[in-house]
């Protein structure tokens, strides 16, 4: 889709340019993805010139113009086993070309906030971190789990910036593993599942793909199977589910609690 309203790319861009009409740039494969009438200028991220990810002892920070092919090629520390299980599996999840995993970014795919976004899935239920910038400098902080409200709907603030998103080391040291299912063999994810153990014995059940905006779910050691059944039901409302070409809400709901029960099994391990 070419945006032929724009009249002007700011590169590099940083907090304080941003006005109305504008747009924040990074790997553009959801920006370019629709007409976008109301765009008149982008604030061109990528040239920021941003460290793709930096591991510490807090954990690890992704920077939001961290690309699918930087953070699938990482190899990160040995203690970081959850993260290591389950990284690869929900870059593929994207069931794109290398052309797309060279350019679309990290914090794109929280941005545009598709149920089926499978970076959504992975910083979520690694208990991820939004650091958000306010035209004005100022800062604040939303878990993942919360940043995405709906479908394409964020809690971003005209002008506010996703600037990375923070993994902390507790939740990366654990074990973890996922589940991801669709219609087709290549199509889109009706139902993406992460599941992690921590080294206290906490169990967290993040799911997306399969309903509007991501869930999770936590208990503070291993559940039993009608345990994690019962807290589906009352966590995710009955119109929580996606309802659209790639799955009906019924077989994605039914989806949801299979795999559920899979990720339980074999974290019980």
């Amino acid at each position: 889709m070419d945006l032929n309203t724009v009249a002007e790319v700011v590169s590099p861009a940083g907090v304080g340019q941003w006005r109305p009409g504008d747009a924040w740039l990074a790997g553009g494969t959801a920006l370019f993805g629709e007409s976008r009438p109301a765009v008149r200028r982008l604030l061109d991220l990528a040239a920021a010139g941003w460290a793709p990810l930096t591991a510490g002892e807090h954990g690890l920070e992704i920077a939001a113009t961290c690309t699918v092919a930087q953070l699938a090629a990482y190899a990160p520390p040995p203690r970081f086993e959850s993260l290591r299980a389950i990284t690869r599996g929900c870059c593929h999840a994207f069931l794109a070309s290398f052309k797309i995993w060279n350019v679309a970014t990290v914090g794109g795919n929280l941005c545009a906030a598709l149920p089926a976004g499978p970076m959504i899935a992975l910083t979520a239920g690694l208990d991820g971190e939004c650091l958000l910038l306010a035209p004005d400098g100022s800062e604040r902080r939303v878990p993942v789990s919360a940043f995405v409200t709906g479908n394409g709907a964020t809690v971003l603030a005209d002008g506010e910036l996703l600037r990375s998103i923070d993994l902390p080391a507790r939740a990366l040291t654990g074990v973890a593993t996922f589940r991801q299912g669709s219609l087709h063999t290549h199509g889109r994810s009706a139902a993406l599942l992460v599941g992690r153990r921590d080294v206290d014995g906490r169990f967290t059940l993040t799911v997306t793909g399969s309903t509007w905006r991501p869930y999770a779910l936590t208990f503070p050691s291993m559940p039993a199977a009608e345990t994690l059944q019962v807290a589906l039901t009352g966590t995710i409302p009955a119109d929580g589910y996606v309802d659209d070409v790639h799955g009906l809400p019924a077989w994605r709901r039914h989806l949801t609690r299979t795999y559920a029960e899979e990720i339980r099994r074999e974290l019980s391990s």
